[in-house]
């Protein structure tokens, strides 16, 4: 009895992994058919047709030119709608808030972006450990994320894949992986931010979802940016637990008006984002399919990835039910901010939408 129980364990272990392994090799497969025949189409095309026949479909988009912000919000068929702030996920565009939480700790001298982690965190000698640096651009030899049992149960209730993995959890991985000493290429690494999490709360003494907060509303003023309480007016929200430790990745929701004044952020002098923006290395991680739509990322700084070639930072963010994107050009203080209800793997992603938008901008 006990080996035929093992043996379904297993099997249901195997199945997951697998179901999830065809998901992931779907969408890269539908994503590379529908870059093939997006590239032509203007912003108002290809908007227009991420929302045909949608009736669900809330996509608020956001500009900053010749110092003026403004919005439009679009629904189905690309219909204008009231000018309604709504609540969006706003997914890995939470990895530039917790950069700058990093490059906070780094002006007080309570973080060195050369310093290994093991510096910050209780791990055990003789492991080989990445630099702050390495986590904030990628580079750190870190995967994705690394599988944990907590994700079985998610799968099959379907809620956030990263719900429930707790510091604990990070901290026994870490435990049990040693990079070497070579020079990494870029690899986005949800796991990399969720241990910059982990030093944030280790320097500051707090949790993450605290510092977060208290950053947003005190020193930023957005009011309506916060970690995720999965309140709001659209619905279909991650499902999140207190101090989870992903949250540093992902966790964040925001609306229209705080990501343009987060953008005005960024075009500002203020000396911390302009050190965010600064590039720490070069990663030339383009694909072929990614520079067909105009995307390029030649360099990156504390979590920004920046454009060479159009003079473009960037970054998008992603969850199960929404996609976004908010890029900027701090020379002509140009900004498109593109907040999607839709699944990145939808039609025509945020990212490609704000890259064409960006484009028109500049003619």
């Amino acid at each position: 009895m006990k080996n035929s129980k093992k043996k379904k364990v297993l099997l249901v272990f195997v199945t997951v992994i697998l179901i999830a392994a065809v998901s992931v090799g779907g969408y890269a497969i539908y994503g590379n058919y529908q870059m093939g025949k997006i590239s032509g189409l203007t912003f108002e095309e290809a908007l227009n047709y991420t929302l045909k026949d949608n009736d669900k479909a809330v996509i608020t988009v956001g500009i900053i030119q010749n110092g003026q912000s403004s919005f439009t919000v679009y629904g189905k068929d690309g219909t204008e709608l009231p000018s309604e702030e709504h609540i969006y996920e706003i997914g890995s565009l939470t990895k530039t808030f917790t950069a700058a939480l990093v490059e906070e700790g780094i002006e007080e001298g309570k973080i060195s972006l050369d310093d290994t982690v093991d510096m910050y965190l209780d791990l055990p000698d003789g492991n080989n450990y990445p630099t702050i640096r390495q986590l904030l651009t990628h580079t750190s030899g870190y995967k994705a994320y690394y599988f944990e049992s907590p994700m079985i149960g998610n799968f099959f209730s379907r809620r956030n894949d990263f719900c429930g993995i707790s510091d604990n959890t990070i901290i026994n991985k870490l435990s049990k992986l040693s990079i070497d000493d070579s020079t990494y290429p870029f690899r986005y690494s949800n796991f990399g931010f969720a241990v910059l999490g982990l030093i944030l709360e280790s320097v500051y003494g707090e949790e993450y979802t605290t510092l977060v907060n208290c950053f947003v509303k005190d020193e930023l003023r957005l009011e309506n940016t916060q970690i995720s309480d999965e309140n709001g007016d659209i619905g279909n929200y991650w499902d999140w637990l207190e101090g989870d430790a992903y949250l540093s990745a992902g966790g964040l929701t925001s609306n229209i008006t705080d990501m343009l004044a987060y953008a005005q952020f960024q075009l500002s002098n203020n000396g911390l984002f302009a050190a965010c923006h600064e590039s720490l290395a070069t990663i030339n991680a383009s694909t072929e399919s990614y520079l067909k739509m105009g995307i390029r990322m030649d360099e990156i700084g504390m979590s920004w990835i920046i454009d060479d070639e159009n003079g473009i930072i960037w970054h998008n963010g992603g969850t199960d039910n929404y996609n976004c994107y908010l890029g900027f050009d701090p020379e002509t203080g140009t900004v498109a901010v593109i907040l999607s209800n839709l699944p990145p793997n939808y039609r025509i992603p945020a990212t490609v939408l704000g890259v064409k938008l960006m484009n028109e901008l500049y003619k």
